[in-house]
């Protein structure tokens, strides 16, 4: 078979060995294809959703329904971008009856966070897709930001962010 890698030129973000089911808390940024505005528009510095949006935000709230060792915090969904803040608050992901894993295995409990935004993705893409009779348009970009947030300062810090993020939607990079 022909490696692709280098036409695609895909490499992780995510940084190397280290394991995203962790308990912490972590910044994440998810931006939309093309960065099209797609999810509403600002006005008078608050983000004004429309279906599309409001699908956004359902299906974050809906996440603790599937992962029930997380919890959410603050969030914000602009026109073209998602930013929401996820704590993994325990790391019991071991399947009922596990008792010796393979090491292919391991790796992918240790991946819970891209899982969690992969299932955010694929649920609000699907949705979106449905209402706009466009099934299998891309509505994200391939990939997202994350930051492992490592202290109450930091946290405190990107949670202000995230509130002011209307705000300040016409300094911001994904404004443009």
């Amino acid at each position: 078979m022909k490696d692709n890698r280098k036409i695609h030129n895909r490499r992780s973000i995510r940084l190397k060995g280290y394991d995203y089911s962790q308990i912490g808390a972590y910044f994440v940024t998810i931006c939309t294809h093309n960065r099209e505005f797609l999810f509403g528009n600002i006005s008078d510095g608050k983000m004004i959703l429309n279906d599309y949006g409001k699908i956004v935000e359902q299906c974050w709230y809906d996440l603790p329904n599937h992962y029930n060792n997380i919890e959410l915090h603050e969030f914000v969904v602009m026109p073209n971008h998602f930013h929401g803040i996820i704590s993994i608050v325990t790391t019991d992901n071991t399947p009922v009856g596990a008792i010796h894993e393979s090491p292919l295995q391991l790796q992918r409990r240790k991946m819970l966070l891209p899982k969690i935004i992969g299932r955010l993705k694929m649920n609000t893409a699907k949705q979106i897709n449905i209402i706009r009779n466009t099934p299998g348009i891309p509505v994200w970009q391939r990939n997202y930001y994350e930051h492992i947030i490592r202290d109450d300062e930091s946290f405190y810090r990107i949670s202000k962010y995230i509130i002011n993020n209307p705000i300040n939607w016409e300094k911001d990079d994904y404004y443009a």
